[in-house]
């Protein structure tokens, strides 16, 4: 059961991030402020994360150099304060299924850079080595087919109008989903997940010098909410921007902050520290059929054939990947298990011969 574990949290991170991002597109699109709330959020998550982090790492927690903390800030800069900042200003321009389609290009990202820098072993005379290539490149190609090729049969909507009405006229949807506001949302979101993937990549490798994920994700909160509020000084010094209502925006700011800065922050630390960076980034595709699903029935969104057929593709690279990983760490516990009874037998040669003289 345990070995289930990790993939039950990493699913369930999928569902968290796919709900925000349909809350954050109403959001958006009632007025909030993205910078007001990556702020609000993560000091939501350092309130909550705070005291646990106290009482329950006190001996695990080592202290902190100014090396390790210049990393955590980092860390802070690209998962919080780069990502997420220009994801959402992104996102105003595109709709949620084509938002969580481009995160599909993480997994590559995160593979790539994880196979730069040492951290991600392939073998392209072996199987699984082929595997976990080949399936980089099909999930690439079907986000990229899902993306881009907005043409052939499109398939009529399961409801006759939407149950959630995001525009609040038909002027409004051509003018966020125009050509050219596409093409702009979609690079945006694109150069936020290039960020997404450096902070997986160097999150593995600040938890080796500070393994307390508590205490290290309450730091990312802190120093992400100081930096968007210093972006908050310059792009948003109206005071009422900062001002939440009962509505669907204090909800999406609550939603956010105690589950996605907090609980799946935590998760995600604790999957990659066990896992290792690219496990975790092979589920982001998990997330497209998740708000693809929502966004057919409350938003009466209208699926291209082409868009199935990106999602199959999408689907089948992500398992291969999976199956190569999987066959890793198959081979890495056989030559472990190896070593185990050959020390054991190396032992016990050494005390029959120990005995005999």
């Amino acid at each position: 059961m345990k070995a289930y574990i990790p993939y039950m949290a990493i699913i369930f991170n999928q569902f968290a991030f796919a709900g925000s991002n349909i809350l954050m597109k109403i959001a958006l699109e009632r007025g909030l402020n993205q910078l007001v709330f990556v702020v609000y959020r993560h000091v939501i998550a350092m309130l909550l994360l705070g005291p646990f982090a106290y009482v329950l790492e006190r001996k695990q927690r080592p202290k902190p150099s100014f090396a390790v903390m210049a990393k955590i800030f980092v860390l802070a800069l690209l998962g919080a304060t780069i990502h997420i900042n220009v994801y959402y200003i992104g996102m105003d321009y595109v709709s949620p299924t084509v938002a969580t389609a481009l995160g599909n290009v993480v997994p590559s990202f995160t593979f790539l850079l994880a196979f730069l820098l040492g951290m991600e072993k392939v073998k392209i005379t072996s199987g699984r080595g082929r595997a976990k290539v080949l399936g980089t490149i099909i999930c690439v190609g079907g986000s990229l087919l899902f993306t881009l090729w907005r043409s052939g049969y499109l398939f009529k909507s399961v409801v006759e109008k939407p149950l959630i009405n995001i525009y609040n006229n038909n002027a409004d949807h051509l003018r966020h989903h125009g050509k050219e506001n596409w093409i702009k949302g979609s690079a945006l979101i694109l150069t936020s997940h290039i960020a997404l993937s450096s902070w997986l990549i160097l999150q593995a490798k600040v938890f080796k010098e500070y393994p307390a994920p508590l205490s290290m994700n309450t730091l990312i909160c802190f120093f992400a909410s100081l930096q968007t509020s210093f972006l908050a000084l310059f792009f948003g010094r109206n005071p009422t921007i900062w001002k939440l209502d009962w509505n669907v925006q204090f909800l999406t700011v609550m939603y956010c902050g105690v589950l996605n800065s907090a609980l799946v922050y935590y998760l995600q630390t604790w999957c990659i520290s066990v896992k290792g960076p690219v496990f975790t980034a092979m589920f982001i595709p998990v997330q497209l059929v998740i708000v693809a699903l929502f966004s057919i029935i409350a938003f009466a969104e209208r699926l291209h054939l082409s868009s199935l057929i990106g999602t199959f593709f999408i689907v089948a690279g992500l398992y291969c990947v999976l199956w190569g990983k999987r066959k890793d760490s198959l081979a890495a516990d056989d030559e472990h298990k190896d070593g185990n009874m050959k020390t054991t037998a190396d032992d016990k040669i050494l005390e029959i011969s120990t005995s005999t003289k």
